[in-house]
């Protein structure tokens, strides 16, 4: 049986390797310095989950579980706090792939839950557990009082696109982000507008 829940520590190895799946092997190399390749990249996401200070902190994931495994990630943050947290990134890829990246495009703002990073593993798709993820993200954006939740999604990518739709995104606008032509999709949280 498939659990959501709130990731630990522990499952950092699994979690970093699903972010890696969703940014796509091509986006990691791109963040690798020269004579730096996808173990050093693996490495370096590894401590970011681990962290509690990073855009891809243990305390950013919701996880799919299932007997232990980790089968699905989402992991997202309050847009307000992207220059705080990815402050850990800019340091650590200058320290673990030689590189800098201080000068990197925003890709979220305040007033939004931004889902940074959406993976399910290959043979777990196709069991709605996309879908659940995706759900239990908007419950987080609920607790947090944050009014959107708001996600990129690369335009080579109908499949992805179709299940973010299908659970209430809809498109927000164009963006370019690490060298791919991307859709900026929002999911309103009506009830944080409601008055009591």
């Amino acid at each position: 049986m498939i659990e959501i829940q709130q990731a630990r520590r522990e499952q950092a190895d699994a979690i970093a390797r699903l972010i890696m799946m969703a940014m796509t092997d091509e986006c990691c190399q791109n963040f690798c310095g020269e004579g730096r390749g996808l173990d050093d990249f693996l490495r370096m996401m590894t401590l970011l989950v681990e962290r509690d200070d990073s855009q891809y902190s243990y305390r950013n994931t919701l996880v799919a579980v299932e007997d232990d495994r980790v089968v699905g990630i989402a992991v997202s943050y309050d847009g307000a706090q992207l220059h705080q947290l990815r402050l850990a990134f800019i340091t650590m890829a200058k320290e673990f792939l030689n590189s800098d990246h201080s000068g990197m495009d925003d890709e979220t703002q305040a007033g939004e839950l931004y889902l940074d990073s959406f993976a399910v593993l290959p043979e777990y798709r196709r069991r709605g557990i996309g879908t659940r993820l995706l759900l239990a993200t908007a419950e987080k954006a609920e607790r947090m009082n944050i009014r959107q939740v708001g996600l990129l999604v690369d335009k080579g990518n109908p499949t992805a696109e179709q299940l973010y739709l299908a659970v209430g995104f809809r498109y927000e606008g164009d963006s370019h982000w690490g060298g791919h032509s991307m859709k900026h999709l929002v999911r309103p949280q009506f009830s944080a507008f409601s008055v009591i």
